[in-house]
């Protein structure tokens, strides 16, 4: 890294993590201290830590990092609370960008970023490459919030990759934002990743008993670790040798002075897309993302399929050998943005071709079509054209809700679903709607809705859910509680259809689902629906969602 960028750090060998992780948290309490019966919003300075070394003759890493928490206070009415708006829906973890051979690469990554920022919002990252070293500029928060004109001037070179976050539980801190940006025997590597290792915790387990340190939760760690460590002679060598024994679920950007590397799992869980722009090359994880930078998609990077770009172009091998393709179909439900392809799919035709199916699996007599938006808008439109009821958008949506709201003293009732969705009661009023939404996680926000539109007038309401039941954790990448947690896993569709107050309730059918989206269900994940995972999972395994949890309770 730059010495302008990062203090100058003694040579301190701690003898053990607990001895770290201890430091860090008499820091951050003891400047929190002086603040702990405050309603206020605490913001802890920086502080240079050695994040993470290696010892027992093994080749150090020295990664540091600025550390940076943001922590809110139990607060009561008429405070500043944190509004979790979004806590009944799946979300993707994150999104990444790359790109190659540009001059303006650190501007046009924050573009990228921007058209991201649907995959991600807790926290982003920009590493650029001038030829000779990596810089890296991370924050919490949106794009637009965190990099300005003079962040970005700190962002020199022709190459850069980004990647927006979004953490499941708590205040995380800076500390697991990417890119990861680590000094080794290879030299800088940066890296940023999308997806999850289900048994990232057991190799870390090992790693740490050789003297490792860690400085995040993050399952990506563990490949830099493995990467840091290899023998192969570079890192273009090195990253497939690691790669090769992990399992699980990764789309995966590595920058280093000289070149950007991208790399997919062999059964695609998640998505990578390459594109063209005069002589750069960008990836990303939607094709959303090149069409704000006016690129060119050129194609989707393979299951299994590594790419190597520099100045001699692009080279493409498949170094991690060939496995059945189990694409994430849930990217077509809800993730991805409706104007991006997905696996060389359409997202806007697969949810309008789902709604429609579900108009002809679950009909329902009814004066209009109301879509949940903005995720049910689509399928809404398709249940409409289908069933030739009407299509109002009978709810609207707040699209400036923050992550923090102050409450007025006296409670106000789903107060987090009234603050982002609002009825329009002359259109609902005396009217029988079929409600459209994507997805019921554990039901709470779908009955509070259920109950505002009732309040609004309606004579009868007809919840219909573009996507089956889910009855199963994801194990790839996706933010899902735990199966006890998922109402699908707990109830009988009239038993949810009661809960949430509705007068009927439908879902589409897992074949219907398919068929829509039209990618072969042999190449498809669909474990979230029929509990059927396309890989090994044990007791051992661990989702996105219970090792984001581990790390509020290990910060508290």
């Amino acid at each position: 890294m730059m010495k302008s960028m990062i203090p100058k750090l003694e040579s301190f060998v701690y003898p053990s993590e607990s001895i770290l992780l201890g430091l860090k948290r008499f820091v951050m309490r003891s400047k929190l201290s002086r603040d702990q019966n405050s309603n206020a919003t605490v913001s802890l300075r920086p502080q240079p830590v050695l994040e993470s070394m290696a010892t027992n003759g093994k080749p150090a890493v020295c990664l540091t990092r600025q550390m940076n928490s943001t922590l809110h206070a139990n607060n009561r009415p008429g405070g500043k609370t944190k509004l979790e708006t979004s806590a009944d829906k799946f979300r993707d973890e994150c999104g990444v960008f790359g790109i190659y051979g540009h001059a303006d690469a650190a501007r046009l990554t924050y573009l990228g970023l921007y058209a991201l920022q649907h995959r991600g919002q807790e926290s982003c990252g920009i590493t650029s490459s001038n030829g000779s070293e990596l810089r890296l500029e991370r924050a919490m928060g949106h794009v637009a919030e965190a990099f300005d004109q003079s962040t970005l001037d700190r962002l020199p070179g022709a190459s850069a990759i980004g990647h927006v976050r979004y953490s499941t539980a708590g205040d995380v801190s800076i500390r697991e934002a990417q890119p990861f940006l680590v000094t080794c025997q290879h030299g800088q590597i940066a890296v940023c990743h999308n997806g999850n290792l289900p048994f990232a915790r057991e190799e870390r387990h090992k790693l740490e008993r050789e003297g490792a340190i860690f400085s995040a939760t993050s399952d990506t760690e563990v490949i830099l670790h493995g990467v840091a460590r290899s023998k192969e002679r570079s890192v273009r060598e090195a990253i497939p040798e690691v790669l090769r024994n992990t399992e699980g679920a990764f789309s995966m950007l590595f920058l280093t002075p000289s070149e950007l590397i991208a790399i997919r799992d062999p059964r695609g869980f998640r998505p990578l897309a390459l594109a063209r722009l005069g002589d750069s090359w960008a990836v990303a994880s939607e094709t959303c993302a090149f069409d704000l930078i006016d690129a060119q998609y050129v194609r989707d990077v393979e299951p299994g399929e590594m790419l190597v770009i520099n100045q001699d172009g692009l080279r493409s091998s498949h170094p991690l050998g060939k496995q059945q393709p189990s694409m994430c179909l849930f990217e077509h439900v809800y993730f991805a943005r409706p104007d991006s392809l997905i696996y060389g799919h359409s997202v806007n035709e697969s949810r309008h071709k789902m709604g429609k199916r579900l108009a002809i699996e679950q009909p329902a007599d009814a004066d209009l079509v109301v879509p949940v938006p903005d995720s049910g808008t689509v399928a809404a439109i398709g249940y409409s054209a289908q069933s030739k009821i009407s299509f109002r958008f009978g709810l609207v949506r707040n699209h400036y809700v923050g992550r923090t709201f102050i409450e007025p003293r006296q409670s106000i009732r789903s107060f987090g679903v009234r603050i982002k969705l609002n009825p329009v009661r002359h259109l609902i009023e005396g009217n029988r709607l079929v409600l459209i939404d994507d997805s019921i996680v554990r039901g709470t926000t779908s009955k509070k809705i259920v109950r505002m539109v009732r309040e609004a007038g309606a004579k009868e309401i007809h919840l219909r859910i573009s996507c089956p039941p889910t009855i199963s954790p994801c194990y790839y990448g996706i933010d899902t509680p735990n199966k006890a947690d998922l109402i699908a896993a707990q109830m009988s569709v009239d038993e949810i259809c009661k809960f949430i107050e509705a007068d009927s309730l439908g879902y589409l059918s897992l074949e219907g689902m398919i068929d829509a989206i039209g990618i072969s269900p042999d190449s498809s994940c669909v474990a979230c629906w029929n509990e059927k995972y396309p890989t090994r999972i044990t007791s051992d395994a661990e989702t996105m969602w219970e090792r984001d949890h581990e790390a509020v309770a290990a910060d508290s």
